[in-house]
């Protein structure tokens, strides 16, 4: 295969490994972030986490990072995914003292500073909830290409289409790949060990 149409190749598959991720109730996208310009989950947004301190995209910076977006009310795959990083965290040990996990939300009209902190400390102290205005969750939903649809169900109920992709970010904040949902535990282990090693 010629160079050119290897790289192609390439290309296409990643973009492909990075386009389908499903879960359970639904079919979950990893988008290109929207917005000439705009570096991947580079922009600017203002948020609070848990403890209604100021989170912004500097927050990201100074350790490596699992970033995940979801809501509290979410039936199966915020559960499961924030019960697998605390798991990840206990696997790790001591390895994985550097490491942290951010979940933010992309349901903010339900997910307020109190309840998304009780929700996140209830699997792992060491998971910070972050949550704020729409628009600035927006923001930061557009930087990061993630997908989020609001799902009526009866009465005013609703649940929330979102992507299941764990983001890996480096200590500069730097996108460094994803773990898929449900992803193989040895392998999500190694993409967290080689992480944590470029620091």
């Amino acid at each position: 295969m010629a160079t050119n149409q290897l790289r192609h190749f390439r290309i296409g598959l990643w973009g492909l490994i990075l386009l389908i991720a499903l879960g359970a109730g639904g079919f979950y996208l990893l988008r290109p972030p929207a917005g000439a310009g705009v570096a991947f989950g580079g922009g600017t947004y203002s948020l609070v986490d848990g403890s209604a301190k100021p989170f912004t995209a500097q927050s990201l910076k100074g350790q490596p990072t699992m970033l995940f977006f979801g809501y509290i009310h979410c039936p199966d795959v915020c559960p499961t995914t924030l019960a697998e990083m605390a798991g990840w965290f206990e696997q790790l040990g001591d390895q994985g003292k550097a490491l942290r996990a951010v979940f933010v939300t992309v349901d903010p009209e339900r997910d307020t500073t109190a309840i998304i902190n009780d929700y996140v400390h209830a699997v792992s102290d060491r998971i910070t909830g972050v949550t704020g205005p729409r628009p600035e969750i927006d923001k930061i939903i557009k930087v990061w290409g993630v997908y989020a649809k609001k799902v009526p169900l009866d009465g005013a109920d609703y649940n929330m289409d979102h992507t299941a992709t764990v983001f890996l970010l480096d200590s500069q904040g730097n996108f460094q790949g994803t773990i898929a949902y449900q992803e193989d535990q040895a392998t999500a282990l190694q993409k967290l060990k080689n992480l944590i090693a470029k620091g």
